[in-house]
């Protein structure tokens, strides 16, 4: 993935890198990234996990990383294992099981997980590929994000034409029938054929359901950063910077933070002036997800970077804030990384952590996006870079593991029994942290970060 660090010097020059300037230091850190990446990591899982029996990818593994019993494919998973190999083919292009774990990956997202019939991605489908489409949501804009993410990386590896022609299909079933081209942004939940769903009277007040959010909506705009690259397209560019402008100025608070869930009308979804028993009922629509706050700032950067803005630094203050919130309300300063939630109580201006476990993800994506802040704001008092080792120092000790491989679910710290968990399944692959770890390695190594 193409750094952000030149877009981000034409925003400011620094004067010095007082904090990330120890060429040493960064080069050892990286060596040490790199062995996690594809040691510790993309062994383990490829080419094992390419499933030549069905197509797609096996996703689900035991701690010990054995085949678990239930093997149902996501989209979203899918999706992410075909962008990991894509990507691997361009960094380790003498090794030919990313190349066809790719092809293979593209295979079942156009062969078995898209709808021939309505179009748009099936969210779930069995080993074989046959969907399962109980319950009245059966397509998600979520999903398809992440179907258009992985299918303009494979395109980019290969140039198949086939998969531009598919990733431009899916772009454009999501235009059709998710966009709303009243209020702007995209429906989360959809009906087969493609029908928003809405919420009723019978919705319970804890699902999600007929609701706008945050998550859904920084993966557009990731998967629209993506396929933009490959296909300047005007009215992609029109989406793009749609989601840009949507996130950076209405989903993010001034505080800092991202709010989850919102009206259609993008009014937003709170249950801060109920009792604390109804606020934690609903947590889950309503809390601060430092984790998310984190990896926006990054996928703002990215988006802005792909659209040529050399200049913005609105969207570059932005983001600051949004790590700076994070780093101040939602930072373990003993032993270093990300807690899972907080939520700011009516009757305290301040935040109170609800949920101190830290997720794997959340770490993985704050490697990436304090780098990139250290990187930009070498003499700023919150000293990014100090946060950056700590935080791989937290990483290396509690998430990865170092016995079986790959990262366990949330830090062992918090959540010891969590060495016995899955290493992967519907919603835990190598995206995230193939992602990061190869961002953050690319960086480290650059020359002449002095001169900057």
């Amino acid at each position: 993935m193409k750094s952000l660090v030149c877009f981000l010097i034409t925003i400011a020059p620094c004067i010095a890198l007082s904090q990330s300037s120890n060429t040493a230091e960064r080069l050892k850190i990286a060596k040490a990234m790199e062995y996690t990446m594809k040691q510790e990591q993309l062994d383990k899982w490829y080419p094992q996990s390419i499933d030549t029996v069905y197509g797609g990818f096996i996703t689900a593994y035991t701690f010990d990383f054995k085949p678990a019993a239930s093997q149902d494919k996501m989209i979203v998973t899918q999706a992410r294992h075909t962008w990991v190999n894509a990507k691997a083919t361009a960094v380790y292009p003498g090794i030919d099981y990313y190349k066809k774990g790719a092809q293979q990956g593209f295979r079942f997202l156009k062969d078995k997980m898209w709808d021939s019939t309505y179009g748009g991605f099936f969210t779930l489908v069995d080993q074989k590929g046959n969907p399962k489409t109980n319950g009245i949501v059966q397509k998600e804009a979520y999903g398809n994000a992440f179907g258009i993410y992985a299918v303009a990386a494979y395109y980019k590896a290969t140039k198949d034409p086939e998969a531009l022609t598919f990733a431009q299909e899916a772009f454009n079933w999501l235009e059709k029938h998710s966009h709303d081209p009243v209020y702007k942004g995209y429906f989360q939940h959809m009906q087969r054929d493609g029908e928003p769903v809405k919420r009723t009277a019978d919705t319970p007040s804890t699902s999600d359901v007929g609701y706008k959010d945050q998550n859904s909506s920084i993966h557009l705009l990731e998967a629209f950063t993506e396929l933009y690259q490959v296909w300047p397209d005007a009215l992609l560019r029109e989406r793009l910077n749609e989601m840009l402008l949507l996130i950076r100025d209405k989903i993010t608070t001034p505080k800092g933070n991202l709010v989850l869930f919102f009206q259609p009308d993008w009014a937003p979804v709170s249950f801060r002036d109920t009792d604390k028993e109804t606020i934690l009922k609903h947590r889950f629509l309503d809390h601060i997800s430092f984790g998310h706050d984190v990896e926006t700032a990054y996928l703002m950067l990215e988006a802005s970077h792909a659209l040529g803005n050399t200049n913005d630094t609105v969207t570059l203050a932005v983001g600051k804030r949004m790590v700076d919130h994070a780093l101040k309300n939602g930072w373990d300063n003993k032993k270093g990384g990300f807690y899972d939630e907080g939520y700011y109580f009516k009757e305290n201006d301040s935040i109170s952590i609800i949920k101190d476990t830290k997720n794997w993800w959340a770490q993985a994506e704050g490697l990436n996006t304090l780098l990139l802040m250290a990187d930009k704001f070498p003499n700023d008092p919150i000293r990014y870079f100090d946060k950056f080792k700590q935080l791989w120092n937290y990483t290396n000790t509690y998430l990865v593991d170092h016995v079986y491989g790959d990262w366990y679910e949330g830090g062992i710290d918090k959540q010891p029994e969590l060495k016995k968990s899955l290493k992967g399944h519907i919603w835990k692959a190598t995206y995230h942290t193939f992602r990061s770890l190869h961002n953050c390695i690319q960086e480290l190594r650059k020359e002449n970060l002095k001169m900057r």
